[in-house]
């Protein structure tokens, strides 16, 4: 018998309730005794899972067989994450964080948008077929509990699986607004850079030393000088080769979106440059960005006379789909030691590198997933990119898997890392009953 909403919602309140708080150690039985209810729910149902030691925190590795042909059915990978946000404040919240609570029209409680509710969802709809003996597809599970602080257990369980995958899914993400969902089929890449610049050995005195002696300050910011945005807000070309331009249909897509002046004028942004707005999200998609993240040398905020040796500069680079890491990262040091002042010494550490990524939007499991979430929503997705990135899913496409991330929140609504998290009080229901069709769609790949 198919659960009713209620019996829905009293399930995920047993998940919600268990503070799986991922930033702070004191909760690192949570995070187990989450990852061992969501396995005992997968097992209840039919299917297979284990805690899978990975680090300092389990993952959840599971299986359910498709219910005819196991051996020749095409098989769907599946992410998302059990570990939450903190709560803080709690005085901000109108319910108890932990409480799926009802109201207005709206499910409230931490990770009942990220992402609890969609791991649920997940879960749910392969237990509903499985029981039925409807399910077309063999259904892995790869679900973790450190995406909250970064960890990289998963990407590495993925990069080392040899099992069977023909296609990727991950619920983490929402919809547009009510009615319109959307498939994230691309993220960007990221290089984050700490730079060191020395002019000398020690301090010394402005007024002794001034106008003779190189300012280390001023040394960092001409090397800057030349990887950063120009007048226009782009970056010189040597930081954008390689870049994959958007679909035809992506465009189209796009132009969907909430525009690029209500995005900036909500946080009081200053647009870049002359066309930032109207070009938004080809900007933050599309495109290669480079930030300075944090500049530090002299003595920003005491009154104090002195000429710097030593400045230091954090930059992180988004890098477009279709670049390279060690391309860009050969191009920033070479733009940066051609602004360097004869007599500096640069020093380069490359902290973080990430691969970008992109699905075709034509491939198969797009298409039909995408005629899953129409027939049930109501609203083909629009195609999106990431402008953030997001290991899994690169880790999922360097192994060759059509990959989509979608969710069934309402992003500008939801409040998603703040108080009040929340979802409508009916996406549990559509979130199981689209990716139920989701599923069976699926069982078309390859055939």
């Amino acid at each position: 018998m198919t659960p009713s909403p209620d019996e829905l919602r009293d399930s995920l309140a047993e998940l919600i309730a268990i503070p799986s708080v991922s930033a702070d150690s004191a909760h690192a039985a949570d995070i187990v005794a989450a990852a061992e209810w969501v396995a005992a729910r997968i097992r209840d149902g039919g299917g297979s899972a284990e805690l899978v030691p990975w680090g300092t925190r389990p993952l959840v590795i599971g299986e359910f067989a498709a219910s005819e042909r196991s051996e020749s059915a095409p098989t769907v990978l599946c992410y998302a994450h059990f570990d939450v946000q903190p709560p803080d404040p709690l005085e901000l919240w109108e319910s108890s964080p932990f409480e799926l609570t009802q109201r207005n029209g709206r499910l409230y409680a931490r990770g009942v948008a990220d992402d609890k509710g969609n791991l649920f969802v997940l879960v749910e709809a392969v237990r509903q077929l499985a029981a039925t003996a409807e399910l077309p597809v063999n259904v892995r599970f790869a679900f973790d509990g450190e995406e909250e602080v970064g960890g990289d257990s998963i990407v590495e369980w993925v990069a080392a699986d040899t099992g069977r995958a023909d296609a990727a899914l991950i619920l983490d993400g929402g919809m547009i607004r009510r009615g319109q969902p959307a498939f994230a089929v691309a993220v960007r890449g990221m290089l984050y850079l700490h730079l060191s610049v020395r002019t000398g050995t020690t301090d010394m005195h402005s007024g002794m030393f001034g106008a003779a002696a190189l300012n280390a300050t001023h040394a960092l910011m001409a090397a800057l000088s030349g990887v950063l945005p120009g007048s226009d807000g782009r970056l010189p070309d040597e930081l954008r080769v390689g870049a994959t331009p958007p679909s035809d249909e992506e465009l189209a897509a796009w132009a969907q979106l909430p525009s690029g002046d209500d995005q900036l004028s909500h946080y009081g942004a200053v647009p870049i440059g002359p066309g930032a707005a109207e070009e938004f999200y080809l900007r933050t998609f599309a495109d290669t960005a480079l930030d300075v993240n944090g500049i530090a040398g002299g003595s920003p905020d005491l009154v104090k006379t002195v000429l710097p040796v030593n400045a230091r500069a954090n930059v992180s680079i988004r890098l477009a789909p279709g670049q390279d890491p060690e391309t860009i990262r050969a191009s920033f040091e070479g733009l940066l030691r051609q602004g360097l002042p004869a007599g500096a010494e640069l020093e380069i550490e490359v902290r973080n590198s990430a691969r970008p990524a992109l699905t075709p939007t034509d491939a198969p499991a797009i298409r039909l997933a995408a005629s899953a979430f129409e027939k049930v929503v109501g609203a083909p997705p629009l195609l999106v990119r990431s402008g953030g990135t997001l290991p899994i899913y690169a880790g999922l496409v360097d192994r060759g898997l059509p990959t989509l991330a979608t969710g069934f929140g309402i992003e500008s609504e939801c409040n998603v890392h703040a108080p009040n998290e929340n979802v409508p009080e009916d996406a549990i229901e559509l979130g199981v009953a689209t990716m139920r069709e989701v599923f069976l769609r699926l069982g078309e790949l390859g055939g």
